[in-house]
């Protein structure tokens, strides 16, 4: 974590690129050192994927997609404390994590204890139904797993726990068939959560939305310290001379780079290797489908549902609607987005038992949402740092050491960051 204040100013300038949570991440860090920030972005809001808006159909403000994060992510704690956000998340106090599954009916509620020793997984009431202690051992390997390894090699167990815990929980966090997925990754998220005790995987959910938790806060922060957003603006292309990038060509203008500035370059990875000569970067995306419903949830119905056994995998319930997220969604990305509300909806009115029509819905497709979390890709993950001196990179899809999530986005806008002080201070 960097600490604002730490240094003298800066002299040079700081262009952003790309105003998703990565190049926000770093922006703010960077301002908040006294530097001169301005971030450029190609839509024609700040927030890229994980954005809020006003949607017709529901007649209110939903978010693309539900995006959970855990208490145990400290990028995003320090991230929301610089932008003045603590509060910008609910949850529970405890964690507490209620299944259903859609095939037999049965419900269940995943209780951990708050300490890293699980001594949760010894009370049968308290654990995935139909699992023994020694089934949760079988993970441990996953802790310290090769990176060439697929998750399929580590554990070979497809048993209960499998079915009605892990395969869930690894989608949601890897975005890919957890099958195939990394297995370095994956023991990356469970060093981070499961296997620190339950204070480390408290849910958290933005509040009311995402983009009034981790965008419009940010935006403020910027303004008040004097840097400038400028939207619907895309970057053409770079200019370079020897070891440094010299210009930033957008379709309007073009801004020259001095030897003393920086560019943090927080686009996706088909727009970084457009701009970068020669970058390596994954090429290789899953799909998320969210639905949501202008409903609300019946009384009692926990804010956040994993469904086992059918298309909606996980259920969270607001005020004003009640949404769902398909993870490595694939192989109904392309379907009829009515066909998949009906779809989906037939799961939620099974996993909250309502007899009401279908009401006022909205289907929103990311169909490249992240790297597909393979090995293979995970290995075509840049560094931050470039063979530029002032060129550095953020994004999910940089070498985190995490999965494309909100942690490991605002992690790499921290990396960039960093390296980019360490440039305007020489």
């Amino acid at each position: 974590m960097i600490t604002p204040g730490a240094h003298s100013t800066p002299k040079g300038k700081a262009f952003v690129v790309g105003a998703g949570l990565a190049g926000l991440s770093a922006a703010t860090i960077l301002a908040s050192r006294g530097v001169s920030v301005r971030v450029i972005e190609a839509a024609g809001q700040a927030g890229g994927r994980c954005r809020s808006y006003y949607d017709a159909a529901m007649d209110g403000v939903i978010d693309n997609g539900n995006h959970l994060v855990l208490s145990g992510n400290h990028a995003v704690q320090a991230y929301l404390a610089r932008i003045g956000a603590r509060d910008a998340l609910a949850g529970p106090p405890r964690a507490e994590f209620a299944f259903v599954d859609l095939q037999d009916g049965k419900r269940w509620l995943l209780r951990p204890n708050e300490s890293g020793i699980p001594y949760w997984i010894l009370c049968e009431t308290r654990r995935v139904p139909g699992t023994r202690p020694r089934d949760y051992l079988k993970y441990a390997p996953l802790l310290w797993a090769d990176k060439q390894a697929a998750i399929r090699k580590i554990v070979a167990d497809r048993g209960p726990l499998w079915e009605r815990l892990m395969r869930s929980f690894l989608l949601a966090a890897l975005n890919t068939e957890p099958e195939d997925s990394s297995a370095a990754l994956a023991g990356a998220v469970l060093r981070e959560t499961l296997a620190k005790g339950g204070r480390h995987y408290r849910p958290r959910i933005a509040h009311p939305t995402l983009a009034a938790a981790f965008v419009n806060p940010a935006l403020h922060y910027l303004r008040a310290e004097g840097a400038t957003l400028q939207v619907s603006t895309r970057v053409r292309d770079l200019g370079f001379d020897g070891s440094l990038a010299i210009a930033l060509n957008t379709a309007d203008e073009p801004l020259p780079v001095t030897a003393g500035d920086v560019i943090v370059l927080a686009v996706p990875p088909w727009s970084a290797a457009d701009l970068i000569p020669g970058l390596t970067a994954p090429n290789d995306f899953r799909a998320i489908v969210n639905a949501h419903f202008k409903m609300t949830a019946p009384a009692g119905s926990p804010p956040m549902l994993g469904v086992i056994g059918g298309t909606a995998e996980w259920i969270f319930t607001f005020h004003d609607r009640i949404s769902v997220t398909v993870s490595g969604a694939d192989a109904i990305v392309d379907q009829d987005r009515e066909d998949l509300a009906v779809r989906i909806w037939a799961d939620v009115s099974k996993a909250l038992d309502l007899k009401v029509p279908m009401p006022p819905w909205q289907i929103v497709k990311e169909k490249r949402a992240t790297f597909a979390a393979t090995p293979e890709q995970d290995a075509r993950r840049p560094a931050a740092k470039t063979r530029w001196r002032n060129l550095f990179l953020a994004g999910d899809w940089t070498q985190t050491g995490l999965p494309a999530t909100i942690e490991g986005a605002l992690r790499s806008g921290e990396t960039a960051a960093a390296l980019a002080l360490k440039h305007l201070s020489l």
